[in-house]
């Protein structure tokens, strides 16, 4: 065989073997590892699961085809982040998506590769997940849940639902930075309000919000502002509970709030966070670098307030109220 002939045939063998070594990387199942701040059997973390699958199908990524998805649910147990971040990461994802700031926090101890992708997550640069929103930078970036200034919003809402209020406790969560960010956006627009009196409430314990709230409820004219955190969330059915036990009017930061009993919620649509979340673990599949990808804000912000828990505590919700609302629960 000619030399000229041999070079060519090598030459054609080599790209041949790394047509079909491409291929066969293209071909292989993907890894996608989530962790979650909610606990497994809660319908709101199944309903956030269901919309982040649906638009991950629609970007053409189906589990079990092309995709395996490896599911964790810490629920209210710090040590359970931990302990599952590790698992996570250890288990060789290609990329994970992160519920919430106690998730990002838990896997970026364990990791500075592996790609993260957040949602629903407030304030993550005061939180040092990234650099900046535009440019994240690391392997980290995502979909926030709100700006503070949302959080002003929540005390403007609740004087108009409650006219004669004097009085608010705002139950908060203080050991992360977002906890502190929503209570001072609360505290700058309750300076503009003469005679209006705060008090955070940092219940460690179930236990202690619910000393702390009957103490509140004790007097008059008082309402209630339960900020985002994952803790609200998995103590939500208590929270609506002792808001109607006590009478008080409450703002919710979440439409599953007032679904549950809740008298008001404004904020986004968490569900459309989490599909959108989607777009960027396909693009990371794809080749995309966190760093590359601007962490992104809610597209979508809603008002909802429920007539049937209005009543059950006295309230008479103002018409100009109820034609600002995107959605009247009966």
């Amino acid at each position: 065989m000619r030399r000229r002939e041999f070079i060519g045939l090598v030459g054609s063998a080599a790209t041949v073997w790394s047509l079909a070594a491409r291929a066969q990387q293209a071909d292989r199942i993907r890894k996608l590892a989530v962790l979650m701040n909610l606990a497994s059997e809660d319908p709101e973390g199944k309903a956030r699961i269901q919309a982040f699958s649906q638009s991950l199908r629609k970007t053409g990524w189906i589990e079990g085809e092309n995709l395996r998805i490896e599911v964790r649910w810490a629920g209210d147990d710090a040590e359970r982040y931990h302990q599952y971040a590790r698992e996570l990461v250890g288990s060789a994802p290609d990329v994970i998506l992160a519920s919430a700031s106690q998730s990002v926090a838990a896997l970026q101890q364990v990791t500075q590769s592996v790609p993260i992708v957040f949602a629903n997550v407030i304030d993550p640069v005061g939180a040092g997940f990234v650099a900046s929103l535009a440019r994240p930078g690391g392997n980290t970036t995502g979909f926030t849940a709100f700006e503070y200034s949302i959080s002003g919003k929540w005390l403007e809402l609740l004087k108009e639902l409650a006219p004669g209020l004097k009085r608010v406790a705002v139950v908060r969560e203080p050991s992360i930075a977002a906890g502190i960010g929503q209570f001072a956006a609360i505290q700058t627009m309750a300076s503009s309000s003469s005679g209006l009196e705060l008090t955070a409430i940092d219940p460690r314990d179930s236990t202690q919000l619910e000393r702390a709230l009957a103490s509140f409820a004790r007097e008059p004219n008082g309402g209630v502002i339960i900020t985002a955190s994952s803790s609200a969330v998995t103590r939500r059915e208590l929270l609506l509970a002792l808001a109607l036990r006590y009478r008080l009017p409450a703002m919710y930061p979440f439409r599953y709030y007032v679904a549950s009993g809740g008298l008001a919620a404004y904020g986004p649509d968490v569900n459309d966070v989490y599909g959108r979340a989607a777009d960027y673990i396909h693009r990371i599949l794809k080749g995309a670098k966190p760093a590359d990808l601007p962490v992104q804000a809610p597209t979508k912000y809603e008002l909802v307030l429920n007539l049937k828990t209005a009543k059950a505590i006295g309230l008479s919700v103002a018409p100009s109220l109820l034609a600002r609302a995107d959605e009247v629960i009966e």
